[in-house]
């Protein structure tokens, strides 16, 4: 049974934990307290106003709503208990307790530890008497100049100094002035280490580690590490400066060592152990650890990791973590930009607009927001640093470029944010390697990893006639061996335009193979050809191995569906041609048919045929700049819940449903003889002539979309209930109209009755149409029918759906809009229009089963046939959803 998970904590980090835990199919949804305007509302993941530092009323919350497990971000709550007090309490939770903590909570714990355990350490002192602090920075025979409060000062209580009298003045400033409150009750004088500074983070089960690719942060406000410290302006990952032998060295010296002395002094560490390290001249220095994901490095980490975090960190918590180590995506870098609020870390404005998030997305980027809100619909500043922008490409300098690129495009008056991410590690590569085809942007060693990958796949797609071998110059089909007597070759070839767009932006690459073989094969079927054989041509500026074998993977997936083999295909590595990110799609589709079943038969087609529509799986793969164009002008995104589909799917989800390839289904039919002709319905829309029988407001679709059709056949009145029959076996399929002849000098053809045979598709049984269709009703009136009863449940406006319900040509009446919260506007524009309303407020409800059963009889009340829900924030009982079953429910 999926898991309901509640993140605790509000910013960056918080959202990609969130984020990363929403991808695991283990996990129903993701609850995140407070959150930010990032979590609220987005697919899996939603905010709750439930109180963190109240760890009963938190423990009993996490029972009521069947929380599964807690997954703590921050430090602070770390520190207070929170592991311990829900653990107590029957609840998972995962992070250190309030004891192991201490390594971060306490700096002069930290550097007590590292000493008893000889983990390497700059040397220091611990004071509690600034005066014996000055003491020792102006006696120390070494650079005593990092002057640090030893409590948690929240990523800012360290400083710095250029010489002793700063260093002193620190000392003042913490514990005489009280700069960091009571966290600077006590002050660790540290030597000033020289090197670079890395983090290296890993997962720990208490016995085991397991380590993290390294990352580095950036600490600097400015460009080139000037300007005040920070809470971090941006990370990247993994850091070309920490070669696996020093990684493994690290490990060993620093990560299991802590583990292994945590667990000696009866404190065992479980949860994610981050060491903030200097890699000196004499080796790697332990500068401070943390007890949790670092932010920014949590923004960089997690896109990086292959595993399912759900099942990462359970295999933490229980002991499992040798057996199950993490995988992590090889020959990728990700780069975070954070874009902060001007005039931080001092004061700063709050509650400025922030525009073009969408499209920050659409570029193939994820946004983790922190300090966000939510007002009037639009997303506010509230906070210092406030979002950050990640990219993960092929190389660090194109991440670094694409990560840029997006800053630009978001609209943030004001924000401060760098442009140098990862600027000492691009000096390191160049400085140790020389110039190589790789430096000019082709990846040699990349493209034949690819190749290993997929031939294994393209064999698998072997059929009579073709054995799918990849390697050679060219490919051979042996006809003959096919079964073919007297065949006629049909080729064709598509791409699947600008949903690839789509794809791009939710990085969900697998099903764009299948859009590209059935683009290519319902073509190749509209002759009568049985599809033979395939290739494919990807391109690109920068080769992704793990995309590109997951296109190339659902192609030879769809192949084999399709009952044709790929049997070849390029890929084209073409820096500066695209964007980091993108690529491009085509495909080529060689057929076969006998010479005498050869389609369409037009001179068979005659006045009174039918047509009978196969549906198809939703837009297919035409009309997505327009797509892209309306939901742009509706300011939804991918993420976006989507108003159609299944419960629970995004916007993206539901647009990238693949293309559905007919060659299985129709094969057997065509060959019967019984078709006269099929259209593969693509980018002409539905039909030519479609926009003479629909209303005008529907003329853009019907020459874009589908409708619901992804093929039409041609055949006559007395096949057509035969090849409906054999259709509907295995396909909807409706008849959905009939042909006739125009007046003379129009065209020879027209389609008949096509709109009220779609609109009455639920209505009426295909028998029925078709009679109508052969009785001749040549008007274009639509039958009047009964209107379905809609009770609409909203917490907001629903403004949409009322207005559309109020159209003349709408099947719906909606007779009731009830919401959870009174004085809505939704309740207000319901009631001007004429609707019933009524208020049932969840919060005078004992429990849910009171609140879902009022609900219950008010629908009841009013007959209502069909319930959806418009924007209603509230998660409804399996009893409420069970009676109202799918049948009588939906979703906008």
């Amino acid at each position: 049974m999926a898991e309901r998970v509640l993140v605790v904590g509000g910013g960056g980090r918080e959202h990609a934990l969130a984020w990363k835990l929403a991808q695991s199919p283990q996990v129903q949804q993701v609850l995140v307290a407070p959150g930010n305007a990032g979590t609220a509302g987005c697919g899996k993941i939603s905010n709750s106003e439930v109180s963190v530092s109240n760890h009963t009323i938190l423990a009993q919350f996490c029972k009521d709503h069947h929380v599964g497990l807690v997954v703590v971000g921050p430090e602070v709550p770390l520190a207070a208990g929170i592991v311990d007090d829900l653990t107590a309490a029957g609840v998972p939770c995962f992070g250190p307790s309030a004891k192991a903590a201490q390594l971060e909570a306490s700096k002069s714990f930290s550097k007590a530890f590292m000493e008893r355990h000889g983990i390497p350490t700059a040397r220091y002192g611990s004071f509690t008497d600034p005066q014996k602090a000055c003491d020792y920075i102006r006696t120390a025979d070494f650079p005593a100049l990092v002057v640090k409060a030893s409590g948690l000062a929240a990523g800012k209580g360290v400083i710095v100094a250029r010489d002793q009298d700063e260093a002193c003045q620190a000392v003042m400033d913490i514990m005489k002035d009280g700069a960091f409150g009571s966290a600077g009750e006590t002050v660790v004088v540290e030597e000033l280490l020289e090197g670079e500074e890395v983090s290296c983070l890993c997962f720990s089960d208490g016995h085991s580690v397991s380590q993290m690719p390294p990352a580095q942060d950036h600490k600097r406000l400015q460009d080139g590490d000037l300007g005040p410290n920070t809470g971090g302006m941006g990370a990247y990952c993994p850091t070309p400066q920490v070669s696996q032998e020093l990684l493994q060295q690290i490990t060993e010296t620093v990560l299991q060592k802590t583990v292994d002395g945590m667990r000696e002094e009866g404190t065992p560490y479980v949860g994610v152990l981050y060491a903030g390290l200097m890699l000196t001249e004499q080796g790697p220095k332990v500068l401070e650890f943390n007890c949790r994901f670092g932010d920014p490095e949590c923004q960089v980490l997690l896109p990086l990791l292959q595993s399912d975090l759900y099942e990462v960190i359970m295999n933490t918590m229980n002991g499992k973590l040798a057996s199950n180590a993490p995988v992590w995506h090889q020959d990728s870098s990700a780069v975070t930009v954070v874009m902060a609020s001007g005039g931080y870390p001092g004061s700063y404005k709050k509650g400025v607009e922030i525009t073009g998030l969408s499209l920050v997305q659409d570029m193939g980027l994820q946004i983790f927001h922190a300090g966000t809100a939510l007002k009037e619909g639009g997303v506010v500043s509230s906070g210092g640093r406030v979002l950050t922008v990640t990219a993960v490409r092929s190389s660090l300098e194109l991440a670094l470029q694409a990560a840029n690129q997006g800053v630009v495009a978001v609209g943030f008056p004001g924000a401060v944010y760098r442009r140098d991410i990862g600027h000492r590690a691009i000096a390191h590569l160049k400085q140790h390697r020389g110039l190589t085809y790789k430096d000019s942007g082709v990846d040699i060693a990349a493209g034949n990893r690819l190749v290993d990958m997929i031939k294994p796949l393209a064999k698998a797609t072997s059929r009579s006639g073709c054995n799918a071998e990849l390697g050679g110059f060219a490919g051979l089909f042996d006809l003959k061996a096919a079964g073919f007597v007297d065949p006629i070759l049909v080729s064709g070839t598509d791409g699947v335009g600008t949903k690839l767009k789509i794809a791009q932006a939710c990085r969900q690459h697998g099903s764009l193979g299948q859009d590209l073989v059935a683009m290519c094969v319902n073509d190749v079927l509209a002759q009568g050809a049985e599809p033979l054989f395939f290739l494919d041509y990807f391109s690109c500026g920068s080769l992704d191995v793990d995309v590109a074998a997951s296109v190339v993977g659902g192609i030879a997936k769809a192949c084999k569906t399709a009952g044709c083999a790929l049997l070849g295909g390029e890929t084209a590595e073409m820096p500066g041609v695209y964007p980091p990110g993108e690529y491009d799609l085509a495909g080529f589709c060689v057929g076969a048919v006998e010479r005498g079943a050869l389609l369409p038969r037009l001179g068979d087609i005659s006045e009174g045929d039918l047509l009978v529509g196969v549906a198809s799986s939703g837009v297919h793969s035409n009309g997505f700049s327009l797509v892209r164009k309306v939901l742009e002008k509706a300011k939804l995104s991918y993420s976006s819940p989507a108003p159609f589909g299944e419960s629970g799917q995004t916007i993206g989800e539901v647009l990238l449903t693949p293309t559905k390839i007919y060659s299985r289904l129709l094969l057997p039919i065509l060959r019967s003889g019984a078709v006269k002709a099929y259209a593969h319905i693509t980018g002409g829309g539905l039909l030519e002539n479609i926009t003479r029988v629909l209303p005008q407001e529907l003329a853009e679709m019907a020459r874009t979309f589908n409708c619901g059709l992804g093929a039409v056949l041609v055949v006559a009145p007395v096949d057509a209930q035969r090849v409906l029959s054999q259709l509907q076996a295995h396909e909807e399929a409706w008849i959905v109209g009939s042909l006739a002849h125009k007046q003379p000098g129009a065209e020879p053809v027209v389609v008949r009755n096509l709109k009220n045979s779609l609109l009455n598709a639920g209505q009426a049984s295909s028998k029925e149409v078709a009679v109508e269709a052969n009785q001749g009703c040549h008007d274009n009136s639509i039958v009047p029918r009964k209107r379905t009863k809609v009770g609409v449940l909203i917490s907001g406006t629903g403004v949409f759906l009322i207005m559309q319900a109020k159209r003349p040509c709408s099947s719906a009446e909606i007779v009731v809009v009830i919401s959870n919260k009174p004085g809505v506007q939704g309740l207000k524009r319901a009631s001007l229009a004429g609707i019933q309303t009524r208020v049932v407020d969840h919060k005078l409800f004992g429990s849910r089963a009171e609140f879902d059963g009022t609900i219950d009889r008010v629908l009841e009340e009013f007959g209502v046939e069909l319930v959806c829900l418009a924007g209603f924030m509230r998660i409804l009982t399996g009893t409420f959803v069970k009676k109202w079953n799918a049948s009588r429910f939906s979703l906008s």
